[in-house]
């Protein structure tokens, strides 16, 4: 088992459902899914490019996502927790997961299909000039 998967199956309930049932949607939409372990929490890269993270913390489970900014819709649902490249759908329970939401986003990544870490990393090399 890799550590990704042993991350998500130790999460105490409901926590460890909510990760699972995004794990079946985020599996069931990128066409080439691969899980990550990366800075000790799950990441879904999609032909080499990251596409979202989970993370359990505190009392909810975060489905993470960069390029939220070229997203059309469904903003009324991330959370930016005073992240400046991130936003996240937040999960107290399974039945707060809206599929439509979490299937458009995953989509709207995959057209997308630029790796965030090389932009991310770009900004800061420009603003070093």
């Amino acid at each position: 088992m890799n550590p990704a998967e042993a991350y998500i199956l130790k999460q105490e309930e409901p926590y460890k459902t909510i990760l699972l049932q995004l794990q079946s949607i985020i599996e069931a939409v990128l066409p080439n899914a691969e899980l990550l372990y990366k800075w000790r929490i799950p990441f879904y890269y999609n032909e080499g490019i990251p596409i979202c993270f989970l993370n359990k913390s505190k009392d909810y489970v975060d489905l993470a996502f960069w390029h939220f900014e070229k997203l059309e819709k469904h903003n009324q649902h991330f959370v930016d927790a005073n992240r400046k490249s991130i936003r996240s759908l937040r999960f107290k329970s399974v039945e707060d997961i809206n599929d439509e939401v979490v299937v458009y986003v995953l989509q709207k990544q995959l057209e997308i299909n630029t790796n965030p870490f090389k932009l991310i990393l770009g900004k800061k090399k420009k603003g070093k000039h």
